[in-house]
């Protein structure tokens, strides 16, 4: 034990060489609140997207924020949460980082809000509500360089006939679902993911701005279909603050930009960013920021030019992960030439243009050949595909310039009248049931049948019955045609020989049932 006078000593000498760490903190003072906005005097070193900590004076709990506008004399924030908890007066810190989510597998399978809390139910959240994980992601990051990228050549099969055959999607592409309301947009954008459980390709799928009886709609259907392992359900939905709805497709790039880093492809849908663009145009005019065309912010062409930017194929020695993007559109009465979708069109690779005529003329999806377009293109498809699509591509645009004889009952030459009856049975084999998404080798086989006139002696009533029986042949009988074309993926002389034994023997043994035994009608796809 030490003496008094040996302990004075040791006090006095650590009390002369001890320093006090300084460590700057950047505080404020809120001056206004009110619509999820808050103004703060004070936070001089406060960054755009910088994460803030409000302490209300009458609660013990923790509000974050996100400061949005700095101007000379104050710094504009939106909140991250319940902004009847703060009060004018309340003291704010800012955290010297910006706002980020987790992210990592374990997301796999989950609906989480845009700052990763669980929507689910399925526990493993922190003391803090925020889902435990290993890793971590700013919402917002650079997009990859030029130098980083890689072009994009390989195959996204979306299962959708109509898109794989007409608008290839390639990994790593960004292409634009756009169409009025009610045309089957989300519906097209789900089947995707659902195609997804068979090609080793991850799923962020964001829901903005929805009803959560959609939402849960949607999850359904994925736990159903055994998409939701391979998903992330990142949900914004429509009783959420503007702020909220803000960062949810961030949140969701963020989650996507953590697998690609890891060598996987991802795709991601982002349900819809016309909600998007008008929860930011809330937030700007709250904030006061001067308005331009239809009242959106001067920024809202950057908003979604820096999201979508960040998708695409990396290079080999960057990993070799992609992002393909599906960012979705609505407009009004078809109007393509409106601020936010001629401003998308300008962003993406290409679009999938979903017509209303069409969908309540019973073709579904309804995509109008002629206004999609994928420029990506053939680069996108493998060669058996490329091969049956070009013809198919072809004829479909001749059809489009001779429909208009047809309709008025006009008296047309045998060729003409070929040409028509073919492209009548194109357009029947476009359509498809939703949420039965069709496997690479059974469209390249029916694609060729088609190609080739076996159907045209085929009823056009009846095509969609020759399609299923088709596809049931294949399945029962011809597993090894099948294989062979999933493994080449491209129609060698030996191949195409076999894929043409196989037509020519199910087209003479066919015989189709009677219209009373014939599968329903595809149901509605509404959203």
């Amino acid at each position: 034990m030490l003496s008094d006078d040996r302990l004075t000593d040791v006090l006095r000498s650590r009390i002369s060489t001890y320093q006090f760490p300084l460590e700057p903190v950047s505080m404020g003072t809120v001056i206004d609140v009110g619509d999820g906005i808050v103004s703060i005097s004070g936070l001089a070193d406060v960054m755009v997207g910088e994460l803030i900590e409000f302490s209300p004076q009458h609660t013990a709990d923790t509000v974050w924020g996100m400061a949005l506008n700095l101007t000379a004399n104050d710094v504009g924030a939106i909140i991250l949460g319940d902004h009847d908890a703060i009060a004018v007066g309340d003291p704010v810190r800012s955290l010297g980082r910006v706002v980020s989510v987790p992210t990592g597998t374990g997301l796999l399978g989950r609906v989480v809000d845009p700052l990763g809390r669980p929507l689910d139910a399925l526990g493993g959240a922190d003391d803090e509500g925020f889902l435990q994980t290993s890793t971590s992601r700013p919402i917002e990051s650079p997009a990859p360089g030029i130098l980083d990228r890689a072009p994009v050549n390989v195959p996204l099969i979306t299962g959708i006939k109509a898109i794989d055959a007409l608008v290839p999607i390639g990994r790593g592409q960004r292409q634009l679902i756009v169409g009025d309301r009610q045309t089957g947009k989300s519906t097209l954008a789900l089947d995707a993911i659902l195609a997804q459980h068979h090609e080793d390709v991850l799923c962020v799928y964001v829901a903005i701005g929805q009803k959560l009886s959609s939402i849960a709609q949607t999850v359904a259907i994925m736990r159903e279909h055994d998409a939701l392992d391979h998903t992330v359900v990142v949900s914004a939905d429509a009783s959420k603050p503007a702020a909220i709805q803000y960062l949810a497709p961030y949140s969701g790039c963020a989650i996507a930009e953590e697998f690609m880093s890891h060598g996987r492809d991802v795709l991601i849908v982002y349900d819809d960013l016309t909600k998007h663009a008008w929860a930011y145009r809330e937030i700007s005019l709250l904030l006061h920021r001067p308005p331009g065309r239809e009242a959106y912010p001067g920024d809202i062409f950057y908003l979604h030019a820096r999201l979508l930017e960040r998708a695409g194929r990396l290079s080999a020695e960057k990993g070799g992960g992609s992002i393909t993007a599906l960012p979705i559109i609505e407009t009004q009465m078809g109007d393509l030439a409106a601020y936010v979708p001629t401003n998308v069109i300008s962003i993406t690779d290409g679009q999938v243009y979903l017509e209303e005529e069409l969908f309540h003329a019973g073709t579904r999806p309804a995509v109008n050949a002629g206004l999609s377009v994928s420029r990506v293109a053939g680069a996108a498809q493998c060669p058996a595909m490329k091969a049956v699509a070009g013809e198919m591509r072809l004829a479909m645009a001749q059809y489009r310039e001779l429909e208009s004889f047809s309709q008025f009952g006009t008296e047309v030459d045998q060729t003409t009248q070929t040409v028509l009856d073919r492209g009548t049975r194109l357009r029947e084999i476009l359509k498809q049931d939703q949420h039965d998404p069709a496997e690479l080798p059974d469209q390249i086989a029916l694609f060729y049948a088609v190609t080739r006139g076996y159907l045209d002696d085929q009823p056009v009533d009846k095509v969609r019955a020759f399609e299923q029986d088709f596809g049931h042949f294949l399945h029962t009988r011809r597993q090894g045609l099948r294989k062979a074309i999933t493994i080449q993926r491209t129609l060698s002389a030996d191949l195409e020989q076999e894929l043409q034994e196989t037509i020519e023997e199910f087209v003479a043994s066919y015989s189709p049932l009677p219209a009373a035994s014939q599968p329903a009608a595809p149901s509605a796809r509404v959203r």
